[in-house]
């Protein structure tokens, strides 16, 4: 998976108002869910705006423009909390010949409105907005997952929201991709942004700027498409949607049912030499740390057999061992992402 080759048109994924709480629109996430495992959700009435998200992409910007001795200190550990520079991450490990184009910065969960991690000066000036941002995320988060489980017709209303509880493997992750300077050695068939995986969750959210895009997910014809950043039609071309996606986790939660979509991103043309950097935002969501992973009850789910054999998820950290608990799932995921954890995993607190 790790050409650039075999690209088809873009896709078109549905644009979903998540406002009302009803089966019919259930049934609407579950469907693309089921179909894609990705769809958008119109920001009308989710409780984010426009100012709001261009407001932590400032925040993000600012981070990334630091020297690396200021953002040194806060390395990432084996909390999976801190900043990732250049070519740390392989997400790919059987077909990427180096580390993913980026850096990133991972935020967990806000306590009472207070980081539970090393923070630059920079973001501590600004951790109100930051923990408001971190609390929209989750309400969207839980409202989407409550949807699903009103589509799967779970017997237990709220089941999903009520088991996303803190501590979890909860984060906000800023991104940002350079583009490549003209004497860095990249070879555009296999050199990648971020390499093709899946997400180790139960869903992400990911918020894009308009004119910069670079996203492809994998079709079941073994193809890559394009994921446009703003879909054609969409009543605002400089606030795009939520791009929603399902994960690994909520995929095995629900014995295969929900459709947890390899995904990957490329350096665009225009960006391959000079060109404009990427930046997003994703928000991970995983379910409290110590949440068995049995069944879902639902009829939908206990008539859809899970192969036992099958790997759970693509890209580092795929494993067939099937996970007891939420936070089971993530370590398994991360230690094979991360080099660094394998010596830690042992040391590694409730709050990962």
């Amino acid at each position: 998976m790790g050409s650039i080759e075999g690209v088809n048109s873009a896709i078109q994924l549905p644009v979903i108002d998540i406002s009302e709480f009803t089966i019919e629109v259930g049934k609407r996430v579950l469907d693309a869910a089921t179909k894609f495992g990705f769809l958008y959700v119109d920001t009308n009435g989710t409780g984010f705006t426009e100012s709001m998200v261009d407001r932590e992409f400032e925040f993000s910007r600012q981070f990334f423009a630091l020297p690396e001795e200021e953002k040194e200190p806060c390395r990432i550990d084996s909390t999976n909390r801190g900043w990732t520079g250049m070519h740390d991450e392989i997400l790919d490990p059987r077909t990427q010949r180096k580390g993913d184009f980026k850096q990133a910065f991972n935020m967990g969960e806000f306590l009472n409105g207070k980081p539970q991690q090393p923070m630059p000066k920079l973001l501590k000036s600004h951790l109100d907005e930051l923990a408001e941002f971190e609390r929209t995320c989750k309400q969207v988060c839980d409202r989407v997952l409550d949807l699903l489980g009103l589509g799967l017709e779970v017997e237990e209303p709220n089941f999903f929201s009520s088991r996303h509880t803190q501590p979890s493997g909860c984060i906000v992750r800023l991104l940002h991709y350079p583009a490549i300077p003209a004497d860095v050695d990249y070879q555009p068939d296999v050199d990648v942004r971020a390499g093709a995986h899946s997400d180790y969750g139960s869903i992400t959210l990911l918020f894009q700027r308009p004119s910069q895009p670079g996203l492809q997910i994998r079709t079941p014809e073994d193809t890559w498409a394009p994921v446009p950043v703003i879909p054609d039609g969409y009543h605002s071309t400089t606030f795009p949607p939520i791009l929603v996606n399902i994960a690994d986790l909520l995929s095995y939660w629900t014995n295969g049912i929900l459709k947890s979509t390899v995904h990957r991103v490329i350096f665009p043309k225009e960006a391959r030499r000079g060109g404009e950097d990427r930046y997003s935002i994703a928000y991970f969501s995983h379910p409290g740390n110590d949440v068995e992973l049995t069944p879902v009850p639902s009829k939908m789910v206990a008539q859809h057999k899970l192969d036992e054999n099958q790997k759970v998820g693509y890209g580092g950290g795929a494993t067939s061992k099937r996970a007891m608990t939420a936070k089971d799932h993530l370590l398994s995921r991360l230690d094979a992402t991360y080099g660094f954890r394998g010596a830690q995993t042992k040391e590694v607190d409730s709050t990962a």
